[in-house]
């Protein structure tokens, strides 16, 4: 599984990025999650590992992510394992006009043989894992903006 969602921001770059690896803080502008529990000590950081619980296909889901890449301010990079599958999402921050094209390349590549036998049902919830992952990238832009502003 591989999507790729972009964004565009009225907010530098510097602004956006930081915006976005403000983990602690995303329930506050990402309608989409509902808690964040940081489970490192530290500014985020590579390495730095925290929980998100949200709401996922009408049901609650909470996965332990690491941040794996961490180049400010055009880079971060988030993994997971879960149920299997090793999940991978890359967000960018490139320079767009006075703001920022912001963009998640999301991966889900299966480790187990159940998930590889459970890959054709993955297929089936795309389309929603793409409104999920708009729908964040759309609260991390308005509130980039507004911290701008």
């Amino acid at each position: 599984m591989r999507i790729e969602v972009e964004e565009a921001t009225t907010a530098a770059p510097e602004v956006a990025f930081a915006t976005a690896t403000d983990i602690a803080r995303w329930p506050q502008f990402i309608t989409g999650i509902d808690s964040v529990e940081i489970l490192t000590t530290g500014p985020v950081a590579v390495g730095t590992r925290f929980r998100e619980t949200r709401l996922m296909h009408g049901r609650t889901a909470t996965e332990e992510m690491t941040v794996k890449e961490l180049e400010a301010p055009r880079l971060f990079v988030l993994s997971a394992l879960s149920h299997g599958t090793h999940f991978r999402a890359e967000h960018r921050f490139e320079p767009d006009g006075d703001g920022t094209r912001m963009t998640v390349l999301f991966e889900g590549r299966p480790m187990t043989l159940l998930a590889r036998l459970l890959t054709p049902l993955a297929l089936l919830v795309i389309g929603s894992v793409r409104r999920e992952i708009a729908a964040d990238l759309a609260g991390l832009a308005r509130e980039a903006e507004r911290r701008s502003r």
